[in-house]
């Protein structure tokens, strides 16, 4: 109750959103030391230097994102699989990236365990998304990006939605959402965060 009502004094008001971060889990997506912090709203370490969002940030993007059941949503950066996890629940298929193998074979292996089973974990670059994945309704970066990639911009479909951390690697960025109209993209800033970079190409250790 105190996850929930911590949630909806933030803002958030969708109740689909709101109902599915409560049937998924957080705790089995962080690590054993912390879980009994996993429903604070704060960030926790994961493996490879990386971190599972707040709660607030997870809803909200989710929330601007607007998925709908029958979507094909992108998701860049998958780290422990939890922003996977709740995407699965509002749409079609889940492809989710990730440059860290440790953390796409974990995350993958969870996703399974839990019956998460429209999610397909990609061991990869999430700045070359392979061309045979199709172009998605949905796209979601989970990592700060300097600017956002325009062979990204294409992906999306027409009416399609793609949001990301924009800004420095070090300090704070602004969480931007992109809706494509025709061959416009329109941009709109919503609120300042901070994640952790998005960088190319695989990660060699891990």
């Amino acid at each position: 109750m105190k996850f929930q009502l911590t949630l909806r004094q933030r803002g958030i008001s969708d109740q689909v959103v709101l109902r599915t971060l409560e049937e998924v889990p957080r705790e089995v997506f962080v690590e054993n030391r912390d879980r009994a912090y996993a429903y604070q709203d704060s960030a926790l370490p994961i493996a490879c230097g990386q971190t599972i969002s707040q709660p607030f940030v997870v809803a909200y993007m989710t929330e601007q994102l607007q998925v709908g059941k029958d979507h094909r949503v992108l998701e860049i950066g998958t780290g422990s699989g939890y922003q996977a996890a709740v995407l699965s629940r509002l749409c079609k298929h889940v492809l989710t990236v990730e440059r860290y193998r440790t953390l796409a074979d974990a995350a993958r292996k969870r996703l399974e365990k839990l019956g998460y089973y429209n999610v397909e974990v990609l061991f990869g670059d999430g700045f070359d998304v392979p061309a045979g994945a199709g172009d998605f309704d949905r796209i979601i970066v989970t990592a700060a990006m300097e600017q956002i990639p325009d062979r990204l911009l294409q992906r999306l479909e027409q009416g399609g939605v793609l949001i990301a951390p924009v800004g420095p690697h070090q300090g704070t960025q602004t969480l931007i959402r992109v809706v494509r109209t025709d061959d416009r993209f329109e941009r709109k800033s919503l609120v300042d965060v901070r994640f952790v970079p998005a960088l190319p190409g695989i990660a060699r250790e891990l």
